[in-house]
């Protein structure tokens, strides 16, 4: 039952910051304090200790597939300890990570397709191999190199599968950390990194000798930097570091840090790890400053330009010129990285300015609304299929979607030698979302509105863009059911773009998509036809099974061949060849969880008293019996969406086909202690009669839960006396909203949550308002508003270095105080290290220990309340 209870006074901003409270002593200290990391139960720890499933994956000339088996490879709370800066909104290492570990595949097996020809790749005792790369275009095909990790050591090795034969590369001087293996498309060279104490070192091997030399004088910059064959071609166009000391900062300041406005209006979304003062400012620079360089296979190094923050360095298809994007002064204390100024310009193979596309200034201030953007040139783009032309989109209506405007966007086109106005090729009466360059005489461009979920996609011939365009599809974004898929694409013979599968007679394209419908997913393969617009379907997966193929997999211009993924409720998926009528098994692939063989999974459906069709996908414990067992305790994990119509909110994700093992997600491990599961269960947000979703947030994020209660409850495998929920970031928003507004659920379990949205005043998720255009609906939605509500045990966990716009660590801590404050019975658990998401190994062991025994303590072994009619919906 939905709880009702007046908005207290809420506690605003004060100049931008909190006023300054007593907070209390960390969580820590007031509960066990020094336990340290515990382990889960050693059901949980066999499955997380199993290595991950074998990786299936197709080399880039389609004709031999690659599946790829490795160790389990997690990573330490002591790798996260090693030092880290953030600055300006992003994190890195000052130092490159040298640390070598004998981690990584333990084999690799590859079988040709035309005729089934398999080899294994083993690494030698003690070792295991790393870095697979395949060579783009080959004409006998099968020539890859990949890198053998021992210990304290590395070294490159080239394997042609069609032979049988590996050679090491011989590279005197080689040291360190190797990666970033890269050949030219022919496969003649190889380019690839070593990180050193010293700095990253580059490598240009010739693959035809199995030799490799260091490129002297040079070290490429690790935090902003990287290399590549310029367009698949030498030389090798790097990004290196440039000398110099690293900034010290000063014990007495210099004078205030002052930051000022001068009455624009803008909105700023909650950033985390922005320059603080003029230290950051010479860190941020010191460590973001390359000089571009030209390497040419001998070694020899050219300098392009002038040294800067090239942040985007991309060769022309051409190849005769490069775009260089540059960060510029003045740098920001209000936003990251990416909204500073910022030159883009394109280069000649000399390092010589040719043309200055566009001087993007700071962008601090950009509208808030739906399909708002920033004013101006917003992006610059090579032209795929052009030697030498720049695709420019810009915003018609200073970025405002409010502002009345006939046109929205524009995409234009500038070409060598980029002088003089671009030529107009496309305006869209919607926010632009993309081009595709099909052929000479055909583009795909597309607009869409997240404002009313319209999503049209337009024919336009680039020989003559003047000419009207035909429209392809107007459909809602909302419509799963409608995506008509993504078109097939392959690797250019001769160049390293991507071109769309054509049949021989250039008439028909292909699509797959994942074909989403009442009965659940059935995806497909379809041709298409850009002329007359119709489609015809090839194929489509059919129960009993559920089969799968992306737009990697379709093997022959016809599309009579492909590789497709083969699934069933009992069969684990597996990897199969279609030729016409012919299906042939590639893979037999190992359960990686057999112990979840007698789970049980379900894809059901059911509905919301307001008749929203929600779905959800229920796991019960193996070998569960319900006239045995009785109803369970049960967990509901869920992240909440916003709709605009009833219709998009309704459909059916996923099909009733598929293999329905639980993978290693921390919520289904509970599987293992005697917990039903409730995985997704839907909770849409859904706008209606022309109002935003969020003004009927708790209203409805109550009725979706009271849906997915009500049907376990009638199928009799839940204990309506033994339920909980739980999230991750917007999932933990909603899991202490539903605590504070209804009486459904025993406990919660909230990971880095946000719960007071005063402190994103400029939107979140999908609210594309501020604070001061909706404080009601800040407040109501704001769990931390209601935490005097909240009257069942919450857990509530973040990360101490969470990242993510809007979930800083002062949420978790500000709505503990909170709970604290009115006496809930609350647990605040602070992982040190940790960002949003939580990576090391001794953290997700715990966290999973500290679910466990929350769920257990409050849930499982609960004692039943008093059932009132006020306090629990039957």
């Amino acid at each position: 039952m939905m709880r009702s209870a007046p908005l207290p006074l809420f506690a605003l901003l004060t100049c931008g910051a909190l006023l300054p409270v007593a907070s209390p002593p960390p969580a820590a200290a007031q509960s066990a304090g020094d336990e340290g990391y515990q382990l889960p139960p050693p059901a949980m720890l066999k499955i997380l200790d199993t290595p991950p499933p074998p990786a299936v994956r197709l080399s880039p000339d389609r004709r031999w597939l690659t599946v790829s088996e490795r160790d389990l490879d997690e990573t330490t709370i002591a790798e996260l300890a090693e030092p880290l800066l953030m600055l300006a909104g992003q994190r890195f290492k000052p130092a490159p990570t040298t640390r070598i570990e004998v981690t990584g595949l333990t084999r690799v097996t590859l079988r040709r397709l035309e005729d089934g020809l398999e080899r294994v790749l083993r690494p030698q005792k003690n070792e295991r191999l790393a870095e697979l790369t395949w060579v783009r275009r080959s004409a006998a095909g099968g020539e890859l190199a990949y890198v053998a990790v021992g210990e304290g050591r590395m070294e490159v090795h080239l394997y042609d599968a069609a032979t049988g034969v590996d050679r090491r590369v011989e590279a005197p001087g080689l040291e360190g950390r190797i990666s970033d293996l890269t050949f030219t498309l022919d496969g003649d060279h190889l380019a690839f990194s070593a990180s050193t104490p010293a700095g990253v070192t580059l490598w240009i091997a010739d693959a035809r000798a199995a030799r490799a030399v260091r490129v002297p004088g040079v070290l490429i910059n690790h935090v902003n930097g990287g290399f590549s064959w310029r367009r698949g071609r030498p030389p090798l166009i790097a990004q290196v570091r440039v000398p110099g000391a690293v900034p010290t900062g000063q014990d007495v300041p210099t004078g205030p840090i002052v930051q000022e406005s001068k009455g624009k209006t803008g909105s700023a979304r909650t950033y985390q790890d922005l320059l603080k003062s003029p230290q950051d400012e010479a860190l941020f620079e010191y460590h973001f400053t390359n000089q571009v360089v030209a390497v040419a296979v001998d070694g020899t190094v050219q300098r392009l330009g002038p040294p800067g923050i090239h942040t985007q360095v991309t060769a022309a298809p051409g190849g005769e010129y490069l775009l260089v994007t540059t960060v510029r002064r003045p740098f920001s204390y209000q936003v990251p990285m990416g909204a500073f100024p910022r030159r883009t310009a394109v280069w000649d193979l000399s390092g010589r300015e040719v043309a200055v596309v566009v001087d993007t200034p700071l962008r601090d201030n950009p509208p808030s609304a739906r399909d708002a953007v920033v004013p101006g040139i917003r992006s610059v783009q090579w032209r795929t299929d052009a030697p030498a032309t720049l695709v420019l989109l810009e915003a018609l209506d200073g970025g405002d979607p409010r502002r009345p405007a006939p046109k929205r966007d524009r995409l234009s086109l500038l070409s060598a030698p980029f002088l003089g106005p671009s030529t107009v090729f496309f305006e869209s009466e919607l926010r632009m979302a993309g081009a595709q360059w099909i052929a000479p005489d055909l583009a795909f461009v597309t607009e869409r509105s997240s404002r009313t979920a319209r999503l049209r996609t337009w024919a336009v011939d680039p020989r003559s863009p003047a000419a009207p365009a035909r429209l392809l599809r107007d459909r809602s974004s909302e419509d799963r059911y409608g995506d008509p898929g993504t078109l097939v694409m392959v690797n250019h013979p001769t160049e390293t773009r991507e071109i769309p599968l054509r049949s021989d007679d250039g008439r028909w394209l292909y699509l797959v998509g994942p074909g989403a419908s009442k009965e659940g997913a059935r995806p497909f393969l379809d041709r298409y036809d850009p002329v007359e617009n119709r489609t015809e379907r090839l194929w489509q997966s059919t129960p009993p099974h559920h089969e799968e193929i992306d737009a990697t997999m379709v093997l022959d211009s016809q599309a009579r061949r492909f590789v497709f993924k083969r699934e069933s409720p009992t069969q684990w998926p597996n990897y199969f060849l279609r030729d016409g009528d012919v299906v042939k098994p590639l893979t037999d692939l190992p359960d990686p969880s057999p112990w979840f063989a007698r789970v049980k999974g379900e894809l059901v459906r059911y509905r919301r008293a307001d008749g929203v069709e929600l779905s959800a996908t229920l796991y019960l414990p193996p070998d569960y019996d319900r006239a045995r067992d009785g109803p369970l305790p049960f967990f509901l994990w869920a992240y909440p969406r916003e709709f605009l119509t009833e219709e998009g909110a309704s459909q059916v994700a996923g099909s009733p086909h598929q293999f329905k093992r639980p993978a290693k997600q921390d919520h289904l491990l509970l599987l293992t202690q005697g917990y039903g599961v409730l995985d997704g269960p839907a909770m849409p947000i859904v706008g209606k009669d022309g109002r935003e979703p969020n003004d009927r947030y708790v209203e409805q994020l109550v009725a979706s839960a009271q849906a997915a209660v009500d049907y376990l409850v009638s199928r009799g495998v839940a204990d309506p006396d033994r339920l909980a929920v739980g999230g991750h970031s917007y999932g933990a928003f909603m899991t202490a909203n539903l605590l504070a507004h209804c009486d459904l659920f025993r406990a919660g379990i909230a990971r880095s949550g946000a719960y007071n949205r005063t402190l994103t005043p400029f939107g979140f998720q999908a609210e594309p308002r501020t604070y001061w255009q909706a404080p009601d609906i800040y407040n109501q939605m704001s769990p931390f508003t209601h935490a005097h509500l909240v009257n069942e045990p919450i857990l509530l966990i973040h990360g101490m270095r969470d990242s993510n716009a809007g979930t800083f660590p002062l949420q978790s801590e500000r709505m503990f105080a909170a709970l604290k404050g009115n006496g809930a019975t609350v647990r605040y658990v602070q992982l040190p290290l940790e960002s949003h998401g939580y990576v090391a190994k001794e953290s997700r062991r715990h966290v999973l220990w500290e679910m466990v025994t929350w769920l257990d303590r409050h849930v499982k072994s609960a004692e039943r309340p008093a059932r009132t009619a006020a306090s629990r919906t039957p």
